[in-house]
């Protein structure tokens, strides 16, 4: 039986989860995140798998998400285990090809993935990315250029875009 290990931080943005696996990082959970948490995805994706709070396993993953939340990052460097479907891997490989400061429409994705037609389904692999900043699911918008759905609320990606795109954004970033 596998572990894995998990570890909450607090962050200029709020507290967050960071799980590891033996083999890398698997999931990171947003404040105020929209979807399953850490409890569903364990149960969808690791559920004959024990968690234990361990700090140790998740430093890189730690120091490498606040570096990005800060600014000092712009690119991640760790081993993942990607627990997902062959589409919604498909969508992550776009998303990672994403550079820092761009987006991408839902529309885009799709294409690139060779199904033009699945809008919505990118739009829910984007919902159920585990990942979120490693796999940059905060770089897609709609086609007309709005921003609708993250994990972390609509507030908060507009909050990253703009500290990617360094628009200066009214008040404190994070």
């Amino acid at each position: 039986m596998t572990q894995i290990y998990w570890t909450d931080i607090e962050s200029p943005i709020g507290n967050l989860r960071v799980a590891s696996s033996e083999k890398g990082l698997v999931y990171i959970e947003l404040p105020r995140a929209n979807g399953r948490g850490f409890r569903g995805w364990m149960k969808s994706y690791a559920a004959d798998e024990k968690a234990e709070n361990a700090d140790a396993p998740n430093q890189a993953a730690v120091d490498q998400i606040l570096e990005y939340i800060e600014g000092k990052r712009r690119e991640f460097d760790l081993p993942i285990d990607l627990r997902a479907t062959a589409f919604q891997r498909s969508v992550y490989a776009e998303l990672s090809k994403v550079p820092y400061g761009e987006q991408r429409s839902y529309a885009e994705i799709a294409a690139a993935v060779g199904r033009p037609r699945a809008v919505r389904a990118v739009g829910s692999a984007n919902g159920a990315n585990p990942l979120p900043f490693v796999i940059p699911c905060h770089r897609v918008i709609a086609s007309g250029g709005q921003l609708s759905g993250y994990a972390g609320g609509v507030k908060l990606k507009a909050r990253l875009l703009a500290m990617e795109s360094a628009t200066p954004v009214p008040g404190r970033l994070f």
